[in-house]
């Protein structure tokens, strides 16, 4: 049986398509990813899964239960942390904890077996409230808030955002631990980075799937030869690049552009030809694609084909 299921989800706020056709589903022990920028529908969809918003149309279910039907059920097991801190944060660490544990009617030394490796380090701020914690340590508080009544579904709505690098990868391992205990987790998050820490991910935009794999299978679809391009003056070189007859796609990359050819890729031809409008400290080279790659290819597949 599967953790998760959903059939043909669609909402809409006013005129607004928030989702549009969704289906997939969620194996037992898989961590499933949700990947796309704000406003794509992540949010909008864990809502529903969790019990929290109704469909339009379409169905699902947790673990076997009707996410309509069988709301009251579903709530007792799964775990779910919102985008947006949520717990009380005029209370102490300990008494979050406290609180949802006996929400649950259960304790913390019942389940702490659970939540030790994460609780672990910040228990020894367990008398500061919440709210004058860091990014980091709110996070892994809301995570043992999600944990301590033993879910078997946990739903975690971009819980990276706005967190430093070193606090993102510890909360990535705790979730391939949680996962290693047979835990059923789905993250949604907009860095693009953080796909291939998942088993599957599917791609979201405009509240619809562009495709749901395995994020190497996902790269390794990518249709044609990929390009990286530095050079002097980077703010023109994107609409110089696009303006190349050559060129097929062209996007931004921090200090790079990346870039397809129609047809064959001869690098060499548009090196001079960006040497000609003036560029300088040139460097044209071929790339493996990401995942941010692929997501902006079928995103722009997406957009010729509306």
């Amino acid at each position: 049986m599967y953790s998760v299921t959903a059939s043909h989800i669609s909402k809409s706020y006013g005129q607004v398509r928030a989702l549009d056709d969704i289906s997939f589903t969620v194996d037992k022990g898989e961590i499933f990813g949700l990947i796309g920028p704000d406003g794509a529908g992540k949010t909008t969809l864990f809502r529903i899964l969790t019990t929290l918003l109704l469909p339009d149309a379409g169905s699902a279910t947790v673990t076997g239960l009707d996410v309509v039907k069988d709301f009251w059920r579903i709530r007792n097991g799964i775990g779910y942390m919102p985008g947006r801190f949520s717990l009380y944060p005029d209370l102490t660490v300990e008494e979050n904890l406290t609180f949802f544990a006996t929400v649950f009617h259960t304790t913390i030394e019942e389940n702490y077996s659970l939540i030790a490796d994460i609780y672990k380090q910040i228990e020894p701020f367990k008398h500061r409230k919440a709210g004058k914690l860091s990014g980091g340590m709110k996070q892994k508080l809301a995570l043992s808030c999600a944990l301590i009544h033993k879910p078997t579904v946990l739903f975690l709505d971009e819980p990276t955002t706005g967190v430093d690098p070193v606090s993102r990868k510890e909360f990535w391992e705790m979730l391939v631990h949680l996962k290693s205990q047979g835990l059923s987790i789905l993250v949604s998050t907009p860095y693009m980075d953080e796909a291939s820490l998942c088993d599957r991910i599917a791609l979201i935009q405009g509240g619809r799937f562009l495709r749901i794999d395995t994020p190497e299978r996902i790269i390794e679809s990518y249709p044609k030869p990929l390009f990286s391009v530095c050079a002097s003056r980077m703010r023109s070189l994107l609409g110089d690049l696009r303006a190349c007859r050559q060129v097929d796609s062209a996007f931004s990359f921090g200090a790079s552009c990346h870039v397809t050819f129609r047809g064959e890729p001869d690098s060499a031809e548009l090196a001079d030809e960006l040497r000609a409008k003036g560029y300088v400290d040139l460097w044209v080279e071929e790339i493996r694609p990401t995942v941010e790659d692929c997501f902006m290819l079928l995103s722009k597949e997406s957009d010729d084909g509306n």
